[in-house]
């Protein structure tokens, strides 16, 4: 995987502070893990009120999770005065997500001025093993910062 250099040498603080102010994260609990540039783990702990009529988690709580690590670890190259949003993803479901906790791992593929494409990979943990429940390929927009 290619090292990227982030453009704002605050990118940690920026990121938290860009995730913190999504409640939509908030509520589903899921946090901040790990933050590199082009990278970031997400972490969010089972809970029964985001399940599906068979005890899984649902898949819109997964693709939640990921778009969010695809669009943090985006987030992490772009310059001072960004912001960003989704333009497009694909989410492929390969397992029921059932664990003790959920990983969203965010990669960037490929960082532009405007688009950045990256890859995201959400596991379901359960007695410390880690099983690969979905992927996700996604673009994402740097734009200017609205105050």
């Amino acid at each position: 995987m290619p090292r990227f250099e982030p453009k704002n040498p605050d990118y940690r603080a920026v990121a938290a502070n860009t995730f913190a102010r999504q409640r939509a994260m908030q509520t589903l609990g899921i946090s901040i893990a790990r933050i590199e540039p082009g990278e970031v783990d997400l972490a969010m702990p089972y809970a029964p009120e985001f399940c599906q009529q068979n005890g899984f988690v649902h898949a819109g709580i997964i693709t939640a999770g990921l778009d969010n690590a695809c669009g943090i670890a985006a987030f992490t190259l772009m310059p001072d005065g960004s912001d960003i949003l989704t333009v497009e993803f694909k989410t492929n479901l390969l397992a029921p997500a059932r664990g003790e906790r959920f990983v969203f791992r965010g990669v960037v593929v490929k960082p532009g001025r405007t688009l950045t494409v990256c890859d995201g990979r959400a596991y379901a943990v359960q007695d410390g093993i880690e099983t690969l429940v979905a992927t996700m390929s996604g673009t994402l927009m740097a734009l200017q910062r609205r105050e």
